[in-house]
């Protein structure tokens, strides 16, 4: 059978295939490492916005399979130094001749399936970030004021970290802090008439006021923050209510968090993707450099042309073989005559 897309391969075509092996390796060691970095990055940032997601959110194992890849991309790279450097030294290849396939086929099946499921992680789970962070920014606003409920004792400092850090103030604006009760109840007076008056007139009993925490607050307005009776138009001089850009954050923290995280999956995937055709590139030219080597005897400067090919039968001729077989064993075996009992002679007419 003739082999998978044959390659002829002279002294000096063999000699520059090593050599760029050889580079294309270390470019594969470069991105399995920088996959690396950035995975392990994204997963601190997780870690630290984690609070803001829904528990139901898949977002998480991305890096972490990313991770994986990574080091496999990373263990592949330095197997080809390995190899293409040896394959220029008949006293250093023989070692690699037996381990070399098997690497091979586990550098292909492996690190290469690994890589695609990675890579369609990073193409499928950041459309699952939108409702997650709706989910999760949502519940981290209701608890804000249960500074001393079990479970719940930091959602206060982590929404202001998160406002103050990445410039936003509730999920989609400042006005959603008018809908939920941010202000404890162990700071309200029972006997103040407006605080009774505002908890009772709310269905849900809250207490709601048109005010924002401190962190929604911009220092680089020009004027002191403004935090309560945000919708009145006659509490604050000079103060327009439509414009509250120029003392608050603009954005709401949803967009925000959806535009960071999303970036990073993003980079992510293009490093991954690029990472696939590196590999892809190697192993490829492993395999044409091993088919080579081994009709030399293992010897890269040995006289003559070889051939080097992806597999020593051709696709078609093998399943036309296995047909062909599968065929044989399905077929049903002739009946045989019971013994002691010849076969029917057929009358012969004379002619």
């Amino acid at each position: 059978m003739a082999p998978v897309l044959p390659l002829v391969l002279p002294l000096q075509p063999r000699i520059r295939l090593a050599q760029g092996l050889w580079l294309l390796s270390w470019l594969l060691v470069l991105a399995g490492g920088l996959i690396l970095l950035c995975s392990g990055h994204l997963l601190v940032q997780l870690r630290h916005l984690g609070t803001f997601l829904a528990p139901s959110c898949q977002f998480p194992a991305l890096p972490q399979a990313a991770l994986v890849a990574g080091a496999v991309a990373l263990g592949t790279g330095l197997v080809g130094v390995g190899a293409s450097r040896a394959s220029l030294n008949a006293a250093l290849y023989p070692p690699w001749r037996g381990v070399l396939g098997p690497m091979l086929v586990a550098g292909t099946a492996g690190g290469g399936g690994l890589l695609v499921i990675t890579l369609g992680l990073a193409l499928a789970l950041p459309g699952s970030l939108d409702e997650a962070l709706e989910e999760g920014l949502g519940t981290a606003l209701a608890h804000y004021k249960d500074t001393e409920v079990p479970g719940h004792c930091q959602a206060k400092r982590l929404v202001d970290e998160l406002q103050l850090r990445y410039q936003c103030c509730g999920r989609h604006g400042y006005k959603d802090w008018f809908g939920v009760q941010w202000v404890s109840s162990r700071y309200l007076d029972p006997s103040d008439q407006d605080v009774v008056d505002r908890i009772q007139s709310n269905v849900e009993g809250l207490y709601l006021t048109d005010g924002v925490p401190f962190s929604c607050c911009n220092p680089h307005s020009p004027r002191p923050c403004l935090q309560n009776r945000l919708s009145d138009s006659y509490a604050h001089p000079l103060f327009d209510p439509r414009q509250p850009n120029q003392n608050l954050w603009a954005q709401g923290c949803h967009e925000v968090l959806l535009e960071h995280l999303q970036d990073l999956a993003g980079t992510l995937g293009s490093m991954l993707a690029v990472t696939f055709l590196l590999q892809a590139l190697v192993l490829l030219g492993l395999r044409y450099l091993q088919t080579a080597l081994e009709g030399l005897g293992g010897v890269i400067d040995g006289e003559g042309e070889t051939q080097g090919y992806l597999f020593p039968g051709g696709l078609k001729d093998m399943l036309k073989t296995a047909w062909l077989q599968g065929g044989v064993a399905c077929r049903p075996a002739p009946e045989e005559a019971p013994p002691g009992e010849a076969p029917p002679k057929e009358d012969l007419s004379e002619a």
